[in-house]
């Protein structure tokens, strides 16, 4: 988009909805110039009737006018700022609504890609330039604007020789301040993509923390903290240097204004067409002016600045799309799964990680997936609910294809028990009613119990209404797939994806978990991924992932007497780990 469009957006989507507020702002901004205009005029009069004239009837009438013009001004000044400030409120609520909105709307494979920090710094940095691109350009375009025309006019009214004279300079602060203003929005730019670097390495720092200790690493990691936060402090360094570039050429081109303003100016009194007065007169006049003339000529720069940021958010906020068949709800009756010649392969990887699979995982059945870490079982799973999409091949549910059918209605149907289990910080109770926010007490109650979970839930302060801290931190592993695992049933969703549902408990624990879960997947559909054999010798039917394809597919007791690879899964945990029990 060009910058003119990008503008014209920024209006249509986000300013207009505001004009009523905005043109009170401009009404505000208006009796600031006529103000500003007041006090310029009046400093003639001030001067000549006053010191000259020595007239005491206007020695008191004069100040007190002036002093009702400035009062007027701050007055204005203020609502005009407030008025604005709402509105940038407003617009910021929205712009970070939105990019909200788009992160929780994107697929998991797009957010896969996307830098952490950056998504912060969207939310957080570039919405703020945007916000004063949209409030600040408007306020001071429109006060710096009229107060500039305004007093033009009293500096025309005072003598049109000198006003011509002084309207000279403002093209040149113009053109000086506009190669600035692209200057700042590159290195604004840059300036954003080290913040997002910098908010994702302090993240990763938190998220590791155990680790850091563990290891001693605190001095590696301070020297890698000292890294970034150098690349950040050079680039804002970097912004305010070329901001304030601006500083010597307006002091500059103001000394130029001033300094040729008084060489004009003294050929004029030499010649009897200029009184004193008038000039020290004009000279406050423009003096107000370099106000007005500096802001607007700077005022690019902030323009730049947010256009840029547009640049980077738009295209963020654009990729929040409406489902096509959003309106194409799935039906699940049965809630057989059907892979036919799957493919898939990630953006970085060369080779597919997946060859035109096909599999079946029947209705109210246990399924279960093994094979060697990155075989691909995870990525199996993660297809069903269109986390990610295969290259090529067809997935049906109840020989309805899922890429007919809207998102929302296929997830409906599908309840996920990862290894890697996702809390909130929230209570336990919000936490386990996430799946279905209507459930009642009673149904938390009885999913917890069924999930072992009532057992440490009794155990805690506040029972069910206290605060698990940042993804569960003051639980155990096993206490937070326990309660992963109540969620799940509280969905009751007819198709049950579990992903080593049971790593993170000891035997006796995973023995009641189990138990659980034969209750959840009683009559549904569930696929099971598991390394522990003995979670899944039960299923109705076991397939072995190999490099992408199916080595072998059958029930235990078969696999055992047809397949190599799944005979030695049995007897390396049979014999190391003794798991099985015959």
């Amino acid at each position: 988009m060009t910058n003119l469009e990008i503008l014209k957006r920024l209006y249509k989507n986000y300013t207009r909805k505001f004009i009523g507020k905005i043109f009170l702002s401009i009404l505000f901004s208006i009796l600031v110039a006529i103000s500003t205009s007041a006090i310029a005029y009046l400093l003639d009069p001030a001067i000549e009737k006053i010191f000259i004239e020595k007239n005491k009837e206007l020695m008191l009438l004069i100040p007190i006018a002036i002093i009702i013009a400035f009062a007027v001004k701050g007055t204005s000044l203020y609502l005009a700022k407030v008025t604005l400030i709402k509105v940038g409120g407003e617009i910021l609520k929205i712009l970070q609504m939105q990019v909200m909105q788009s992160v929780l709307s994107s697929s998991v494979e797009s957010i896969d890609k996307k830098h952490s920090g950056k998504i912060l710094s969207h939310l957080q940095y570039d919405t703020g330039l945007i916000q004063k691109l949209v409030t600040d350009s408007i306020l001071l375009f429109t006060k710096d604007t009229l107060t500039l025309f305004g007093l033009l006019c009293v500096m025309f009214y005072q003598n049109w020789k000198l006003a011509l004279f002084a309207i000279i300079m403002i093209p040149l602060a113009s053109v000086a301040a506009k190669s600035l203003g692209k200057r700042i929005g590159k290195v604004t730019t840059e300036s954003q993509v080290v913040s997002g670097e910098l908010t994702s390495f302090f993240l990763e720092i938190i998220k590791n923390h155990k680790i850091i200790k563990i290891f001693l690493r605190e001095d590696y990691e301070n020297k890698r903290s000292g890294h970034h936060i150098n690349k950040f402090k050079e680039k804002a360094v970097k912004i305010q240097t070329v901001m304030n570039r601006a500083t010597p050429i307006m002091e500059t081109l103001t000394g130029l204004m001033i300094g040729g303003l008084i060489y004009y100016a003294g050929s004029l009194i030499f010649k009897n067409e200029l009184d004193i007065n008038n000039f020290f007169s004009f000279l406050a006049a423009m003096m107000l002016a370099y106000q007005p003339v500096r802001t607007l000529a700077t005022l690019n720069m902030g323009i730049f600045q947010g256009i840029s940021a547009a640049k980077r958010i738009l295209p963020l906020i654009d990729e929040n799309k409406l489902d096509p068949n959003i309106n194409k709800n799935l039906l699940v009756n049965n809630g057989t799964i059907e892979f036919k010649k799957i493919s898939f392969k990630y953006e970085t990887s060369l080779n597919n990680i997946l060859d035109e699979i096909n599999l079946k995982i029947k209705s109210g059945e246990m399924t279960a997936l093994v094979g060697h870490s990155g075989a691909g079982k995870s990525t199996i799973m993660n297809l069903i609910p269109r986390f990610y999409n295969p290259s090529n091949g067809d997935i049906l549910i109840d020989e309805q294809s899922v890429y007919n059918f809207s998102i929302a209605s296929l997830r409906e149907n599908i309840s996920l028990v990862s290894q890697d289990t996702t809390l909130f910080d929230d209570t336990v109770k919000n936490n386990i009613k996430y799946s279905n926010l209507n459930a009642s007490d009673a149904e938390i109650a009885e999913a917890a119990k069924l999930s072992h979970c009532d057992e440490f839930i009794k155990k805690m302060p506040n029972g069910y209404d206290t605060i698990i801290g940042e993804n569960g931190v003051r639980l155990s592993g096993g206490e937070k797939q326990r309660l992963s695992i109540a969620r799940a049933m509280l969905k009751k969703s007819k198709i049950i994806l579990l992903d080593e549902a049971t790593s993170s408990l000891d035997s006796e624990t995973e023995e009641k978990i189990q138990n659980a879960i034969n209750h959840l997947t009683k009559g549904r559909t569930t696929l099971v991924i598991a390394h522990r054999l003995s979670t899944v010798i039960n299923s109705n039917k076991i397939y072995v992932i190999e490099k992408g394809g199916i080595a072998a597919e059958g029930t235990h007791n078969e696999l055992l007497n047809s397949s190599d690879i799944y005979k030695s899964f049995y007897q390396k945990q049979l014999t190391k780990n003794n798991e099985i029990n015959l």
